[in-house]
């Protein structure tokens, strides 16, 4: 008497790994996501690898772990791998204050990401 499963979202060729909270503007995490996106997997990781950028490192675990899910929970051939999308989204902002001169504030802005990734197995013509 429980609920109906839900239909995947995915194609049966995909899989998909999500971070939420990672900290960092969604602008700059963005910028490290553009980097892998339609790239096969393993350029992704050396990319990344050797990436100066500091959410490099949490782009790189999130990928492991959609490697890992499309192998794992999927059945896919890993030497097949792409990215097929890397997106980036808004999540919380924490708001924290700093005295001022004359009595004022200022704001601070601490803001968080969203990262999704999903990665495709697409066979290669020889």
């Amino acid at each position: 008497m429980g609920k109906s499963k839900t239909a995947r979202r995915l194609k049966d060729n995909e899989a998909m790994a999500v971070a939420t909270l990672v900290r960092g503007s969604p602008q700059k995490l963005n910028l490290v996501a553009a980097t892998i996106r339609g790239k096969k997997v393993a350029k992704a990781l050396v990319d990344l690898e050797f990436s100066k950028r500091r959410v490099a490192g949490i782009v790189k675990k999130l990928l492991h772990s959609a490697i890992a899910n499309a192998e794992n929970n999927h059945n896919l051939d890993v030497d097949q791998l792409v990215v097929a999308e890397a997106s980036v989204g808004k999540a919380i902002v924490m708001k924290r204050f700093r005295a001022r001169a004359r009595g004022r504030v200022g704001r601070i802005k601490k803001p968080f990401a969203k990262l999704r990734i999903v990665v495709r197995e697409v066979e290669e013509n020889a």
